[in-house]
């Protein structure tokens, strides 16, 4: 409904991260009124930018994904994302290394966009037709599963399988066939060792799961369809990197008159006393400084395990919301921010250096809660595509190990120097890299107790929770509360998930969901005290 037949509500957004920022612009362009509380002195959340010493480093997030969700958020102000944003195709997608074989030579495989082009490079790769075939069935299926998933999972708020059901009306024989192509009881490993024999190449189709930081041996089938995702509207590289996106976001909602306040960190959601028969109902929140902010409506770009743990907490919902489920976090990571005095012609703008053994690695990561000693990386060189992130002929690495979520027996400040060792030791081995210690003129790093205390985490959990469990696994908590009237989800930890589209669709479910329940005789006060 248009602003010109709705009343404003007086919405708060807790957390100025990309969900965040994507629901202020589509509740402002909706014609309500927003205010942005963000603790940290930027906005934007993981998607910072560190610049030192002539190096630009995107500090999180730096692949982009179906930009066809950024493009939603501007459509709704009836703006053209190109006009605040210039983004480059990649393609190759990745470059992927793994160990040296026998005779001691480099291999490596790339992946394409195109399924013919790269049914032949795992062909050649492999050398057996029958993996290149595999793969193409493989990616048949996943087109499916991502055709299912824009019917019964995305642009809605889903908190469970049940939510998927509501959708279209009556249960139909279209609707069983295509719960019966979600591949239930099965993981994405299975699936693609299903298709595909080169462990190699298997290991490079598990990958797709990183994107939600989850392992592929317990992630469920359904987040096969990723691969189609991420081929079909293919990656992209903003000019000014990553940091370009809520730098876009931000101008978009100032031009839509959200107001914004950084530097302010909201400490607890009020609520009112429910009278019989009626719900709980979101107040205001309460500040750091003690400051009563009086709202209509929260949507908390907060990690949905910690706005229930910490900012509703001593309430029945918050005890409510911790039983049903475990809530586990996904696993955590180690980044290091290399500003270099050379480049390496080897690598493209992504990389992955590969573990010898995934199902090892896995298991230290999400088993035993250690990191793994022979891990992969994710290598990002940005140089090739933006020159002007580093000195001329420098590069400005991003390296990033996957580590498990922080537990009490970790103390990276300790771990931290042995586990660098290990990580450039790897670079070195798989991908190539000779003398990088010596390339290295500058370096920074977050481990995973810095992202909890950054961003506001659970246990440094970078992607929110883990998506492990074969069959409910892809399922996060739902956008739209029913236990508190007025109270919506954002986020990497909320529905439908993490990963940069993602948490920028929650941010649209959430503002959606909002603007469809609201009621102006509903509304609690407009002042602030």
């Amino acid at each position: 409904m248009s602003a010109t037949t709705k009343t404003a509500s007086k919405v708060i957004v807790i957390g100025g991260g990309l969900a965040g920022l994507g629901a202020a612009c589509v509740l402002a362009a909706r014609g309500h009124s927003v205010t942005v509380l963000e603790k940290n002195d930027w906005l934007g959340g993981k998607a910072a930018v560190l610049s030192e010493e002539g190096y630009r480093f995107d500090m999180g997030p730096t692949i982009v994904t179906l930009p066809s969700v950024l493009r939603r958020i501007f459509a709704e102000a009836g703006r053209n994302m190109d006009e605040y944003l210039s983004m480059v195709p990649l393609d190759p997608q990745w470059r992927c290394f793994f160990e040296k074989d026998s005779d001691g030579d480099q291999t490596v495989l790339d992946l394409v966009a195109d399924v013919d082009s790269m049914v032949a490079n795992i062909d050649q790769f492999s050398g057996s037709p029958a993996d290149g075939a595999g793969y193409r069935k493989f990616m048949s299926i996943s087109e499916k599963l991502h055709g299912v998933s824009d019917r019964f999972f995305f642009w809605r708020s889903v908190g469970g399988l049940r939510d998927t059901m509501q959708v279209g009306g009556a249960f139909s024989a279209a609707v069983l066939s295509d719960v019966m192509a979600l591949r239930m009881g099965k993981s994405v490993a299975s699936v693609v060792r299903q298709h595909v024999g080169d462990a190699r190449v298997a290991q490079m189709m598990d990958h797709f799961t990183q994107y939600v930081g989850s392992s592929p041996y317990a992630s469920p089938a359904v987040l096969c369809g990723i691969a189609h995702m991420q081929t079909d509207e293919g990656i992209w590289y903003p000019i000014g990197g990553t940091r370009a996106v809520p730098e876009a976001l931000t101008r978009l909602a100032e031009e839509l008159g959200v107001a914004f306040r950084t530097g302010t960190d909201v400490m607890r959601i009020t609520t009112s006393s429910p009278r019989p028969s009626e719900s709980t109902h979101v107040t205001g929140v309460v500040t750091a400084s003690g400051e009563t902010i009086l709202c209509d409506a929260i949507v908390s770009n907060c990690d949905a395990v910690r706005t229930y743990r910490e900012l509703l907490d001593g309430t029945p919902e918050s005890t409510k919301f911790a039983k049903p489920q475990s809530h586990e976090p996904a696993c955590s990571g180690v980044v290091l921010y290399l500003g270099l005095n050379r480049r390496y012609p080897q690598l493209l703008h992504h990389n992955f250096v590969f573990s010898r053994d995934p199902e090892k690695e896995f298991d230290f990561i999400y088993n035993q809660g250690e990191p793994a000693p022979d891990p992969s990386a994710y290598v990002c060189a940005p140089a090739i595509s933006e020159p002007a992130v580093a000195p001329a002929g420098c590069e400005a690495l991003y390296v990033l190990v996957h580590t498990p979520y922080l537990r009490p027996n970790h103390n990276w400040h300790a771990m931290l120097p042995a586990y660098r060792e290990t990580i450039l030791d790897k670079l070195e081995s798989a991908a190539g890299m000779s003398g990088l210690r010596d390339a290295i003129v500058y370096e920074s790093a977050l481990t995973p107790e810095d992202i909890h205390h950054r961003y506001r985490v659970l246990n440094g959990a970078i992607y929110g929770l883990a998506s492990h469990g074969k069959y409910l696994g892809a399922f996060k908590p739902a956008n739209r509360r029913r236990d508190i009237a007025g109270l919506y989800l954002a986020g990497g930890a909320a529905h439908p998930g993490p990963g940069m589209p993602m948490v920028l669709m929650s941010g649209w479910i959430a503002a959606d969901s909002l603007d469809a329940d609201w009621q102006p005789e509903n509304a609690v006060s407009s002042a602030s005290s």
